[in-house]
């Protein structure tokens, strides 16, 4: 015990709210964070990690409040020290990482300016030029591209896997013994989250950080940390390594947890089955182009290309997957579908119709069959509306339903999508990302759609959460015949519900297989590449090693020339830099772009 260095000693820690004394949040948490060694800490929404990850720094806002318990650093309890003295350490010597990097920096200055400003006000008597210096030696030591060049640009030019590496940037700048890590890969793209799962590995060996690594994905824990604690209801239920608890879980608990995770390979996993029903919405050669104003000119624009010669058939009853990184114009792609914005050549006809072709009226009504869900369960709701309100606009936007029959549509549709109908009332404040999330499928659902377009709308629940809403989008089209179209990162979500998946690269389908194919017999590299990175407990037949890729996508602005996936694929023949492959059709109604492809 003598010999290893403990970074962190927590000690009976408790948390509860200021208005009620018999409430406790975490409740009698120990634990020891080793130098140079990850602890992973997994559990459902609601479990008390974010919270746990606040109080160790004392950050804890109202109505949250520390009951009791001890946070030892250095030899100092962290919970009694003064303002000032917490200064010296929060962002110095402990580091923090949260789950939202879009939202932690300010959107009006240069990415690089905010975290020289930060390194200095921790580090008073650092020389502003050394502060830079600093900066640009840790964004290139994350891989961040020309990082001279990205120090100067702001917030929203870098991709979500980009801030995310900011992030780690801010956090690591000033060499902390302590990291904490909040999180932070729920929302990324499989590529970029298991980059950065590299990424904080080859950090903790450099620097020898203690590594502090929440998540509610417990395959994604498997791959970094060094021990495990699952946390229920605010307690540690069971503590052990990673294969350890996964071979040979103790608590029922942490038996759930692994009894729910989707499978995805193994021989007794039976895909969705595609269909051959009549076709739905057809998309033919769509493309959408942005003109951005070019930086460093008055009149100069770029053209961003963010979708390119688009085209894919959706057949009534069926789920397609759509996946790709980010920037691979899946949301583009989105509005597209629901026609919030116009493509810019091509065609989109529902139901045999042409979208463009339609007026006003026609097109307003066509609306209503096809409906869009959202990301973020937080935004997308109004928060001073109450949520029977929120459920019955549609009903009173189209007017399709007497006004003495709309309170009983509302309340059937909360009752079938598992909501209380007694929360009518209510606003939204208060609500978990479930339930605001079901709200929104109730929305929908009044409607009484037939192709439901849904865009990450499970990326920002916890693995438990999505598989309750699994069961209940499986159930809502058995009862009435909906399509799904699933827009999705989430490689575990589309192995599990969709029969079909077209793989988007830079604007356009690489590949279209059914889900057998596509996750058994992928013939794209990229693809290849997107189901290496997916953290899975089964024997995974894509070795991250052999396949996984690095750094990020062409820009849609400078799209090279011939095959616009050569720049990172590690098997390119001469002919990818100069001729870009034509999508090639397959039996069963698959199809792939590669030159490789044909070749074999």
């Amino acid at each position: 015990m003598a010999d290893r260095n403990i970074a962190l000693h927590v000690n009976s820690l408790a948390v509860g709210l200021q208005t009620d004394t018999g409430v406790k949040i975490i409740d009698d948490i120990s634990f020891e964070l080793e130098a140079g060694r990850v602890l992973g800490v997994i559990g459902e929404a609601g479990s008390g990690k974010t919270v746990l990850a606040r109080a160790l720094v004392n950050g804890l806002s109202e109505p949250l409040v520390t009951r009791s318990g001890e946070v030892v650093f250095d030899g100092h309890d962290v919970l009694k020290l003064s303002d000032a003295e917490l200064a010296g350490i929060r962002g110095n010597r402990i580091g923090y990482i949260g789950s939202n990097p879009a939202g932690a920096l300010d959107p009006t200055v240069p990415v690089g300016d905010q975290i020289v400003e930060k390194l200095r006000s921790v580090r008073p008597d650092i020389s502003k030029g050394s502060a830079t210096q600093r900066v640009l030696d840790v964004l290139n030591a994350v891989r961040i591209p020309s990082p001279e060049v990205r120090f100067h640009e702001f917030p929203f030019q870098f991709s979500g896997g980009m801030m995310q590496r900011v992030m780690i940037v801010d956090a690591l700048v000033t060499n902390p013994e302590i990291l904490i890590a909040d999180n932070i890969t729920q929302a990324l793209d499989v590529t970029v989250a298991a980059q950065i799962i590299r990424l904080i590995k080859e950090l903790r060996d450099q620097f020898s950080t203690a590594i502090l690594f929440i998540s509610s994905s417990l395959p994604v824990v498997q791959t970094i940390a060094d021990d495990v604690m699952v946390l229920q209801a605010g307690r540690i239920v069971e503590t052990a390594s990673p294969e350890v608890l996964i071979s040979k879980p103790r608590h029922d608990y942490t038996k759930s947890i692994l009894e729910r995770l989707p499978r995805i390979w193994g021989k007794d996993i039976t895909p969705p089955e595609a269909n051959d029903a009549p076709t739905l919405m057809s998309v033919t050669d769509v493309e959408r182009t942005y003109m951005v104003r070019k930086k460093g000119t008055f009149r100069g624009m770029n053209a961003v290309r963010a979708v390119r010669g688009m085209s894919i058939d959706i057949r009534q009853g069926e789920n397609i997957g759509i996946v790709g990184e980010s920037g691979c114009g899946k949301s583009t792609l989105t509005r597209l579908l629901a026609w919030l914005e116009e493509p810019d050549n091509g065609a989109i006809t529902f139901e045999g119709r042409d979208l463009s072709k339609l007026s006003h009226r026609e097109l307003t009504k066509m609306r209503q069959s096809f409906q869009l869900l959202l990301q973020d369960p937080y935004s997308s709701l109004p928060s001073r509306m109450s949520v029977g309100r929120i459920i019955a606009e549609p009903l009173l936007i189209h007017g399709t339903c007497p006004r003495g029959e709309i309170k009983g549509r509302v309340r059937d549709a909360m009752k079938e999508v598992g909501l209380d109908p007694d929360i009518e009332n209510q606003l939204t404040v208060g609500l978990g990302a479930g339930d605001r999330q079901r709200i929104n499928i109730a929305r929908a659902l009044v409607l009484e759609p037939k192709l439901m377009i849904l865009d990450e709308t499970l990326s920002a629940l916890d693995q438990i959460e999505q598989s309750k809403l699994f069961e209940l989008f499986d159930k809502l089209q058995k009862t009435h015949g909906f399509t799904y179209i699933f827009i999705s990162h989430d490689m575990a979500l589309v192995r599990k519900v969709c029969h079909r998946i077209a793989v988007m690269y830079l604007g356009r389908v690489v590949e279209l297989a059914d889900n057998k194919t596509l996750f058994e017999r992928p013939l794209h590299p990229y693809s290849r590449a997107l189901l290496s990175a997916v953290p899975t407990l089964d024997d995974h037949p894509f070795k991250t090693r052999d396949y996984l890729l690095e750094g990020e996508p062409p820009s849609p602005v400078h799209i090279p020339p011939g095959c616009s996936y050569r720049t990172r694929c590690p098997r390119a023949l001469d002919k990818c830099k100069t001729i870009d492959p034509s999508a090639r059709l397959l039996p069963g109604g698959g199809q792939v772009s590669c030159h490789l492809s044909d070749e074999e």
